[in-house]
């Protein structure tokens, strides 16, 4: 650099020793207080006053200020307890903002360990400021405690930092023994210096440096302030109640949050023990997340609440938990940190993501978090795991969240390398979710852009056993203590239900193409919709999700084929023999086909204390949370018909309720209705005024290829935008969210996500089927969103629809929205002053005028 890029210290002996100061320069103090930092900060500011520098001081610390208040100095306050993100951000921003040649001070690094307790992420910190610093030519003064910080953690500081200097105050006497100066060397600029004054006198004979080092106190290996903390609060075990508390709850700050509601459910039920033992399961340090929380407090509530009632037929977890503080770390050491500060403002929002995303995917991990991910991948051995998404903001209450970030079964086969790739890339996939599109939208349309995201991950056990090479659990699903599905006036919707399958739930949760998972109203659980026979079959489940350790995969097969081998278990439970279907096969002569099954858990659901069990688990949970839950298990049976229970997770179920009975007007004429019918619908009572339909012509959209339809998608997606804030019912053949254009509009939640009521039409014509995927992640969207959901199946019994009503009326489509007209055959906007729908939940009535 040239001679004008040198910079003073303001100590004449100091500028001697390093050569100066240069732009760019980051200097990090080790002191034994903030008192001596304070000493060598004081000449460095009175200097940059003297040469008129840009001053500011980034104040954040608890100590005492280091700069007193001045016209000649910016002071910024930032909150280190809104976390790590957040404070580095701020930081980011106000260094972009002071611009080039800005010369800082910063409060002592070591007090952020008040708030974050985790020197990975005070590292992590200064990773991402101190480049930044120098890519401005700015000079920024640090100070971290000496005996406080981890060998890593000074390593790492070392290694970004231009400069390192030990700072010691021995018998009242002020050393700066330089450990890194970067481009600069001397033959004695890494001796000890006494500062007397302005003078540095260099200390090089033998004698006189022993005796200072000897007089300071080294300590060993120090361990991270994170297991300083848990270690004081095991020490506490055997202490008073009181003591034990306080310790519980600064633990669960730093490992659950701080959200009230929550927080509050957990210091209920926790102890200190709890809390303890949760730690030894998490896999570096932060917080566990949402989902894993939920998993973890709803299994206390049931031990607490019922003890062994139920805790017998509970089957026991095993779960790891990867701290938040992974997430950043890999964020921050993989180069991503600038990209993911672009991606977080207004305009970057949804430009950057996706080139966030694929660095995300491509990234490394740490060495010491590779060792500890291949020790957790030791202790499951070749068991199948999952590796499952468990933010901060996930399965709380008014945020779910459900489908919104990824989920990998890990089939953990094969070599330790091939099944350590395996479980990192799984990592990986869960942290790229992130920046998923519909995860993107879905915080945007909920105000949560701008809060910090921090992504944990739940890593568990799949539940289940080997059968033949195939892994599965006999059934897995979901449930909801709130039944607002009901198509019967004596259904107790408080009793709850479940949409349950065969095999992984995966085909619970998801709606599935051609196949339809078991709902059970736990009131009365042999309790079908009003179908025969042949319905019975076709509404029944076909296929099976399993892992097949084989293939070390996932993968589906028929039904048919995966009951006929012994699962260990009664085969009745779950499946009854088509006996027409049998008959039938053999008066064909084709002995060669598998007896076929239907799908019916009749005698599961007759026979055995399962549905009785799960109807109580939602109660328990739902009367504690005060609000409805929804939760995902699985269940194992033996040949003796006994059972275990595996609570997978749990949240709240957001649901607007049912809301007052509405009186219906009478319908004197028939014509005078848009639609009339006796269900399906979901969303309570409602009388609500319809502003816009949004109508999708069954026969136009048949003709269009896949490419066309997924247009059509796309189309919504902009409408839907167009018209928020309005009264608009969106309808369309057959089911609206499907990946399958052939069964419907293939739109994303957030494509239709301001509509306050989708309508989903059959069309005997085109084959246009609706389905109500209840338990599904898509209508968990619907439910929490609050929009009215209702299936149309013209033709049927008790169900009118007119049509005519909306065709015959002018398409608005290219009045709106000019850029889509190309799609106004299949396409129709029309305004519907004075439209109004009804429902009654009771009967079961739905009225649309």
């Amino acid at each position: 650099m040239e001679i004008r890029d040198k910079v003073s210290t303001g100590l004449l002996g100091f500028d001697q020793m390093i050569d100066k100061l240069r732009l760019g320069d980051n200097v990090v103090w080790q002191v034994d207080s903030v008192e001596d930092y304070r000493k060598m900060v004081e000449p460095y500011v009175t200097q940059a006053k003297l040469d008129k520098r840009n001053l500011v001081y980034v104040r954040f610390g608890r100590h005492e200020p280091i700069v007193s208040e001045s016209p000649d100095i910016k002071i910024y306050t930032v909150e280190a307890k809104n976390g790590f993100e957040s404070f580095a951000a701020a930081v980011h921003n106000l260094v972009e903002k002071e611009g080039r040649k800005t010369f800082y001070v910063f409060d002592c690094l070591t007090d952020l360990l008040e708030y974050w307790y985790s020197d990975l992420m005070l590292g992590n910190f200064f990773k991402v400021t101190c480049p930044y610093l120098y890519e401005l030519d700015t000079i920024a003064y640090f100070a971290i405690k000496r005996n406080v910080h981890t060998y890593s953690t000074i390593a790492g500081i070392r290694d970004t930092t231009q400069l390192l200097l030990d700072l010691y105050k021995v018998n009242d006497k002020c050393y700066i023994h330089p450990l890194k100066v970067w481009k600069r060397y001397s033959s004695t600029m890494f001796f000890p210096h006494l500062i007397d004054g302005q003078e540095a006198i260099c200390i090089t004979g033998s004698s006189e440096s022993t005796e200072l080092f000897s007089s300071i106190n080294r300590r060993g290996e120090i361990i991270d302030n994170w297991d300083v903390v848990l270690n004081k609060a095991a020490n506490l075990l055997t202490s008073p109640h009181e003591e034990q508390e306080k310790a519980k709850r600064l633990l669960m700050s730093m490992i659950i949050g701080n959200d009230t509601r929550m927080f509050n459910l957990c210091n209920r039920y926790f102890t200190l023990k709890d809390i303890l033992r949760i730690a030894s399961r998490e896999v570096g340090t932060g917080f566990i997340g949402g989902k894993s929380v939920g998993m973890l407090i709803a299994r206390k509530i049931l031990e607490k609440e019922e003890g062994e009632r139920i805790e017998l037929y509970m089957e026991p977890h095993d779960s790891y938990y990867l701290g938040s503080d992974i997430f950043y770390t890999y964020i921050v050491q993989n180069g991503c940190w600038e990209l993911r500060i672009k991606q977080k403002t207004q305009e970057g929002y949804f430009k950057y993501a996706k080139e966030l995303q694929e660095k995300i995917l491509n990234g490394r991990f740490p060495e010491n978090i590779q060792e500890k991910f291949i020790e957790l991948l030791e202790y499951f051995g070749q068991s199948p795991i999952i590796v499952r998404s468990s933010s901060l903001l996930e399965d709380n209450f008014g945020n779910a969240f459900a489908g919104k970030y990824e989920s990998v079964f890990c089939v953990n086969q094969g070599t330790p390398e091939e099944r350590y790739n395996a479980f990192a890339q799984a990592v990986r996939i869960v942290y790229a979710s992130t920046m998923n599109e519909d995860a993107l939208k879905y915080r945007l349309n909920r105000g949560l852009a701008e809060k910090d995201e921090q992504m944990a991950i739940l890593v568990q056990r799949v539940s289940g056993d080997n059968y033949n090479e195939d892994f599965y659990p006999h059934i897995a699903g979901v449930g909801n203590s709130s039944n607002l599905y009901v198509w019967d006036k004596n259904i107790d919707m408080d009793a709850g239900m479940l949409r349950m399958v065969f095999g992984l739930g995966t085909r619970a949760v998801d709606r599935t193409v051609g196949d339809y998972a078991r709902i059970v109203c736990l009131d009365n659980p042999l309790r079908i919709p009003p179908m025969n026979y042949k319905d019975q079959k076709k509404f029944s489940q076909h296929f099976v999700d399993v892992l097949s350790l084989e293939k070390n995969e996932l993968i589906t097969k028929n039904v048919d084929e995966v009951i006929s081998d012994d699962i260990k278990a009664d085969k009745e439970l779950f499946a009854t023999l088509d006996n027409q279907a049998l008959a039938r096969i053999r008066e064909l002569g084709m002995d060669n086909i598998k007896a076929p099954y239907i799908m019916d858990f009749k005698r599961l659901l007759g026979n055995t204390k399962f549905p009785a069990l799960m109807k109580d688990i939602l109660a328990i949970l739902s009367k504690v949370y005060n609000y409805p839950v929804d939760i995902e298990f699985t269940a194992n049976f033996k040949k003796d018909s006994s059972f275990k229970i595996n609570l997978l997770q749990c949240r709240p179920l957001q649901t607007r309720g049912l809301g007052k009975p509405v009186e219906l007007p009478k319908l004197n004429n028939e014509k005078d209705c848009f639609f009339y019918t006796k269900g399906p619908f979901i969303g309570g009572n409602i009388r609500l005024p319809v502003d816009f339909v949004v109508f999708v012509d069954a026969q136009s959209y048949l003709g269009l290829n896949d490419s066309g339809k997924y247009s059509v998608a796309r189309q919504i997606g902009i409408i839907n935008s167009a018209l928020k804030g309005k009264n608009a019912m969106l309808m369309g053949p057959g089911r609206w969210g499907t990946t399958t254009p052939s069964l419907g509009v293939p739109v994303h939640f957030t494509e239709l996500c301001n509509m306050s009521v989708i309508c989903e039409v059959a069309s005997s014509e085109t084959g246009f089927m609706p389905e109500l995927s209840y338990g599904s992640h898509f209508f968990q969207d619907i439910v929490e969103t609050g929009i009215f959901y209702v299936a149309i199946f013209d033709g049927q019994n008790d169900v009118i629809y007119y049509p005519n009503r909306i065709l015959e009326k002018e398409n608005i489509l290219e009045t709106i929205l000019p850029q889509c007209s190309q799609y106004k055959d299949v396409i129709r906007i029309v305004k519907t002053d004075g439209m109004e729908i009804f429902s009654d939940i009771v009967t079961q009535t739905l009225l649309c005028r």
